[in-house]
């Protein structure tokens, strides 16, 4: 099996090149990076190719050249506060990137199976009372990052005609784990944490909107139930707009909470701050998914508890500042 992976440079898909050398090494795999971004930080026998994802002739270039079996699309803009700073870079890279890639996959002739990475974000605001959110909830997009997610698998659908890649879309909901960007909030306060165990910043932390309840995957069971979705999902099942799949937990945690658990596993004495700049111009209040139809298609259940998760985030951003913990 020849298997593409976009976006293999980033959080997401260094893990998946993981899973993959780890349990599925018979799989030869084409990392897709961004010219000049770096090869993974962990590539192991992957073959890798350069290509912008705004760059049409380059992407099509790509897929000719790995000529997929299956492709797992994580490259992208996946940060909701950059949306709306930049909102038309996100939908060019986001919604153009992924037109790229169907003309690419349309002009080499291949039918591959193809995973589209949708985010939670979709779904917006829920209603009270219809919590964990099912894939058949409304879709309220409430940041460009969002639009861009949802027209991202809609267009996905239709290149995915009969004779055409066959499409598994799925709603992923947050993830994180070691290798998280700071952008992100628990990743910030995890480096934050760290900083201040080391000495090298004051104990204040500061954060944003900690009242939010989301629901937190580890990144390591994620990219499992990626390639289960791909290799477990009935061709029958592929390319119905019924058919996108809750990647979650089931399970929500507040901010605030998940902070708490944080601060305990480092064992610091922190003063909290609310920076109203780290605050978004609009938030989900509550954000938690049903897997229930990821569970029955593929038998996928998480198997890291988000303390563990949490922990091996907190060592991660020791070991990337250098830094070791100063006694008190």
């Amino acid at each position: 099996m020849r298997l593409l992976v976009t976006g293999a440079h980033g959080f997401v898909g260094g893990h998946l090149l993981d899973h993959l050398r780890a349990e599925h090494p018979e799989v030869e795999v084409f990392a897709l990076i961004r010219p000049r971004a770096g090869a993974p930080g962990r590539p192991g026998e992957a073959a890798l190719l350069e290509a912008d994802l705004d760059d049409a002739p380059a992407v099509a270039a790509a897929v000719a050249t790995a000529r997929p079996d299956r492709i797992v699309h994580l490259a992208g803009q996946s940060s909701v506060h950059h949306s709306w700073i930049d909102p038309g870079a996100t939908l060019r890279t986001n919604v153009l990137g992924l037109v790229h890639l169907m003309d690419g996959v349309r002009a080499s002739g291949l039918r591959p199976r193809l995973l589209v990475v949708g985010s939670a974000d979709e779904y917006g605001i829920v209603e009270a009372g219809s919590a964990p959110v099912r894939e058949d909830a409304p879709l309220r997009p409430l940041s460009p990052y969002a639009v861009s997610k949802l027209a991202q698998g809609l267009l996905a659908l239709e290149y995915a005609v009969p004779g055409g890649p066959e499409v598994i879309r799925t709603r992923t909901f947050p993830h994180t784990g070691p290798g998280r960007g700071e952008a992100f909030a628990e990743s910030s306060f995890a480096r934050q944490i760290v900083e201040v165990e080391s000495g090298r910043r004051a104990p204040v932390l500061s954060v944003g909107n900690l009242e939010v309840v989301r629901d937190f995957t580890d990144v390591r069971d994620v990219v499992r139930a990626y390639w289960a979705l791909l290799e477990r999902v009935s061709t029958a099942s592929v390319a119905r707009p019924e058919t996108v799949y809750n990647v979650c937990s089931g399970r929500g945690v507040r901010l605030a909470d998940l902070l708490a658990r944080l601060i305990a596993l480092a064992g610091v004495n922190v003063e909290v701050r609310q920076d109203p700049a780290r605050f978004r111009p609009a938030d989900i209040p509550v954000l938690v998914g049903d897997p229930s139809r990821l569970r029955a298609a593929t038998g996928w259940e998480p198997t890291i508890d988000l303390d563990r998760t949490l922990a091996d985030l907190l060592e991660d951003w020791r070991v990337r500042l250098g830094t070791r913990r100063v006694a008190r």
